[in-house]
């Protein structure tokens, strides 16, 4: 039976306020090097900010809709009821005394933004969604704000155990549907890839395979960061090949029109899918 510890941990550092740290671009888990030995303890921790370099955007149950712990053979845990009720923690601790591959999962709760036009649509281009700014302007609307509504889906990976290879059951974990409106799902492990394996993925959103995105993998190599672009296929597939061991990250954004008459009176739906994880020097898993 899957037995897991999730506790506070004592801010580290400056947490940046929610309504700040939401307004930068890219969330993620912050990788964590595999394999884990058993019960051992992580550091789980939320970090907000652009070209892989981020701060700390910490827990709270106000500003979290889901927070789930896989691993294979088990029943998924929630641990949202261990998030401090009110201010964010930079980080909270996990111990993991199960072998094999475990995963992560984080849904935020939406947060609504207003942005000018013309940052608006600089900002739908670095994410590959000017159809969104082609529909603005099919509707005479591409001059005033736009009032967004986002939220996150992310995720991280992390083996855990002796050599992976007398672990069972290390591989199917990776590649749990986990239900969040925009997913990554891993067609491989990829924490058993070594430096320029390919890593395909298939990108899902309400379920059904997402055309036409653009997906972003980021890695820092010498202090330089790496950003390698990719469009999904008509089956909502990209393949990257990974150059480099070490903390590697995928993203794709999302964006639907509001419904009419919306409650929040936003304007659009933004989903940004996130999905990290650390590539070891050597083989971890054939």
């Amino acid at each position: 039976m899957l037995t897991s510890s999730l506790t506070r941990v004592a801010l580290v550092g400056l947490l940046c306020g929610l309504a700040p740290c939401v307004q930068a671009h890219e969330f993620w888990f912050k990788p964590i090097a595999s394999p884990q030995a058993v019960d051992d303890t992580i550091n789980l921790r939320l970090e907000v900010g652009e070209f892989f370099t981020g701060e700390a955007a910490g827990f709270s149950i106000p500003s979290t809709r889901m927070l789930r712990h896989y691993a294979a053979r088990q029943q998924p845990q929630d641990l949202l009821a261990g998030l401090p009720p009110k201010a964010p923690e930079a980080e909270v601790a996990l111990t993991l005394d199960t072998p094999g591959l475990h995963l992560l999962v984080y849904d935020s709760a939406p947060q609504t933004i207003t942005l000018e036009s013309g940052k608006f649509h600089a900002y739908l281009h670095d994410e590959g969604l000017d159809f969104v700014k082609t529909q603005r302007e099919q509707a005479g609307t591409a001059s005033q704000p736009a009032r967004e509504r986002y939220r996150r889906h992310i995720k991280t990976l992390i083996a855990v155990g002796p050599e992976p290879k007398t672990v069972q059951a290390l591989e199917p974990t990776y590649a749990i549907h986990t239900g969040q409106r925009l997913e990554l799902m891993p067609l491989r492990n990829p924490l058993a890839l070594v430096p320029n394996d390919v890593l395909p993925i298939k990108i899902l959103f309400d379920n059904r395979s997402l055309a036409g995105a653009l997906v972003k993998a980021w890695h820092k190599h010498n202090d330089q960061l790496v950003m390698i672009r990719a469009i999904t296929s008509p089956q909502g597939e990209v393949a990257f090949n990974l150059p480099y061991p070490g903390d590697w990250m995928v993203s794709v954004v999302h964006m639907i029109p509001a419904a009419a008459n919306d409650v929040d009176g936003v304007d659009w739906d933004s989903f940004w899918g996130n999905l990290t994880f650390h590539v070891p020097a050597k083989i971890i898993q054939k």
